[in-house]
């Protein structure tokens, strides 16, 4: 059985904003993937809402820097086969950074960060799926106030600076505002359980193909 680490926010995490609770497991993305390769793969929900690429931010209690966190979960969870990135809506927060470019540096790092993890036994490096997130929409409260302020146009370039990281590093990527949509989420940031589960359906192919899993298991 291959591994797959997921390293991502509250999208992947699956934070429904209608209800402020953790959308059911079977529509995590993650989950998707693994249901659909017909357990040839063990996919790893490490993720955390609110985590940035490589920002800090001191509003919350937890530590949201991907970077700092990374080396921990490699760790953790070695051996890992693939890692699947999907970071970059908390980036787009003003008061962390607010731009795609410094997001698309933050996921060079974390691309870095993954090629050069001392992993037990000297195995080698997992391959690396960058996936850039559908970006924000209409703004509503996700409680109390937006969790985006209303320049969140910067989330539109991520894709392009994204698909460029991974050609200058090698990766893989995918655009998941292609198949998924913020719209309907209830808070213009967020995923609906549709939406999430649209993520999932449009990778599981791609990490089958980087993993060698034949087509009738990933059927």
């Amino acid at each position: 059985m291959k591994t797959v680490l997921c390293y991502g926010d509250s999208l992947t995490w699956g934070m429904n904003a209608a209800t402020l609770k953790r959308h059911a497991y079977e529509d995590l993305w993650p989950s998707v993937v693994e249901m659909q390769l017909g357990g040839a793969v063990r996919m790893i929900n490490a993720s955390l809402g609110g985590r940035s690429t490589s920002f800090d931010d001191h509003s919350v209690v937890a530590d949201r820097n991907g970077v700092r966190v990374l080396p921990t979960i490699l760790g953790t969870f070695d051996p890992i086969d693939l890692v699947v990135f999907m970071l970059g809506t908390n980036d787009m927060k003003t008061w962390i950074n607010g731009s795609a470019v410094a997001a698309a540096q933050g996921m060079k790092r974390l691309v870095e960060i993954v090629r050069t993890y001392p992993y037990e036994g000297a195995a080698p490096a997992p391959r690396i799926l960058i996936v850039s997130p559908p970006p924000a929409t209409e703004l509503v409260p996700f409680g109390a106030f937006p969790l985006l302020s209303p320049r969140t146009a910067e989330g539109m370039d991520l894709p392009a600076k994204y698909k460029v990281v991974a050609e200058t590093t090698g990766c893989e990527f995918f655009d998941a505002a292609t198949v998924s949509s913020t719209k309907g989420g209830g808070d213009g940031v967020h995923l609906d359980a549709r939406n999430t589960r649209a993520i999932g359906e449009a990778v599981a192919p791609i990490i089958a193909r980087m993993l060698n899993v034949s087509e009738a298991r990933a059927a």
